[in-house]
C-alpha cells in the first residue's frame, strides 16, 4: 500500500474512532457565529457540576474546525442527575478576532434529569448577544 493511501486509511480510522468517542459521550456543544454564519473554533469551553454552593470543574474542551466539542463529559464515566454549567469563553474568541465584545465568557446553567439521554448545547454567538437552547 503506498504511503498516500495509508495515510487516507489513518485519517478514517481515527476520524471513525472519534466519531465512536462522541456517540458514547452524553455531552457535546456547538458554538456558530451569528454575524458571518460559520462555527466559531477555537473557544475553549469549560463543563462545571455543582458541588453544594460550588461549581466542581469536570472537563474542559476547545472547539474544532466545525465549532463543536463532540465530547465534553468526561471520558469513561456516567452522567448523573443534578446542576451543571458550561462555560465558553468567548472573549479570548473575539480578542483573536480584534473585535470588541460584550461577554467575556458565557455560562449556560442547566440541569440533568435522565442520564440516558444526550444532552447538547449550542450557542448562537455575537459580540453582543447569545442565543442557547437544548438540541440533540
Amino acid at each position: 500500500m503506498n504511503t498516500i493511501a495509508r495515510t487516507f486509511l489513518a485519517a478514517g480510522l481515527l476520524g471513525a474512532c472519534l466519531h465512536a468517542v462522541a456517540a458514547d459521550n452524553p455531552l457535546s456543544v456547538h458554538i456558530l457565529d451569528l454575524q458571518s454564519g460559520q462555527p466559531t473554533a477555537g473557544v475553549n469551553v469549560t463543563l462545571e457540576a455543582r458541588d453544594g454552593q460550588q461549581w466542581r470543574t469536570l472537563a474542559q474542551g476547545v472547539t474544532d474546525a466545525q465549532g463543536r466539542v463532540r465530547a465534553l463529559y468526561p471520558e469513561g464515566k456516567q452522567i448523573t442527575a443534578g446542576a451543571y454549567r458550561i462555560v465558553f469563553k468567548t472573549g479570548e474568541h473575539y480578542e483573536r478576532l480584534r473585535q470588541p465584545t460584550f461577554f467575556d465568557q458565557i455560562p449556560v446553567e442547566f440541569k440533568v434529569d435522565n442520564t440516558t439521554q444526550h444532552y447538547h448545547i449550542p450557542l448562537l454567538l455575537s459580540p453582543y448577544g447569545y442565543s442557547t437552547y437544548r438540541g440533540n
